[in-house]
């Protein structure tokens, strides 16, 4: 059998998209092109027509069930995206925190993963509203960490809400890292939940420098809230992947843009 006069494995491909999607809600080119043993640019023409047959979205870097700006993911399907980018931004983040910091780490995947690579350090205090930033520094006898009050939001297990904020006012340490559903020039950093969006707002007023975390299937999002408009990013880190146009264009708007290149890319 053949679609539009391809062999039927294309058929078969794309129907094996559509449910990795559907299980991730959304997912990267390159997770998907790993997945299903194809090029990117094989997944990228199987992704443009499962698109134009309304079965899902395209992402800068990426593809999404229909409509699904301003949904959020579960904590688990975050994880599962872009793993290996996370980490490595992850240890490039870590090279910023230094021992007798204080900082500010926000909840998400690739923050615990930043969190994981700071175990070791001395007299460093973390303050935190994601109990899984706190629970990978727990037994970190060299990490002090601070985690706010709160109401706790299950999909991201975190803490949220006005007792939140209040526990962060009068606060001030050298950087806060932060990440989110989405990265843009225009908008800057952004979330589909109000309540996270303001949480995070209070976090990052709290820091000298405001560092953001973001893999490539953000760049070039867009969410419904507003967290750190483009202006305020002191820095940058994403990864090899990223696209380059939002990157370029958000250093020439001054924000200091680091690369993390994945281990498989550098030939490792």
């Amino acid at each position: 059998m053949a679609e539009d006069g391809k062999p039927a494995f294309a058929a078969e491909r794309r129907e094996r998209i559509l449910e990795l999607v559907r299980a991730n809600g959304a997912m990267a080119l390159r997770d998907i092109a790993n997945q299903v043993r194809a090029s990117e640019v094989t997944v990228r023409r199987d992704v443009r027509a499962l698109e134009a047959e309304g079965l899902i979205d395209r992402r800068r870097g990426g593809a999404a069930l229909p409509g699904r700006l301003g949904h959020e993911q579960s904590y688990a399907q975050k994880t599962r995206q872009a793993a290996p980018e996370k980490l490595a931004i992850a240890k490039a983040a870590a090279r910023l925190v230094e021992d007798d910091d204080a900082i500010v780490i926000g909840a998400g995947s690739t923050t615990e993963a930043l969190a994981r690579e700071l175990v070791g350090r001395q007299n460093l205090t973390v303050v935190t509203n994601s109990l899984l930033v706190a629970q990978a520094l727990a037994n970190a006898n060299g990490v002090d960490v601070v985690l706010t009050g709160g109401s706790l939001r299950g999909s991201i297990l975190a803490l949220v809400g006005a007792a939140a904020e209040q526990s962060l006012q009068g606060l001030r340490v050298h950087r806060a890292f932060v990440s989110g559903n989405g990265l843009t020039a225009e908008r800057g950093l952004s979330t589909p939940n109000p309540a996270v969006a303001s949480v995070d707002r209070a976090m990052v007023a709290t820091a000298q420098e405001i560092v953001v975390l973001a893999d490539n299937t953000k760049i070039g999002a867009d969410t419904m809230v507003q967290t750190v408009a483009p202006e305020q990013i002191s820095q940058l880190i994403t990864d090899n992947h990223a696209d380059p146009e939002v990157l370029m264009t958000l250093e020439d708007m001054g924000t200091d843009v680091h690369v993390a290149v994945l281990a498989v890319d550098r030939g490792e």
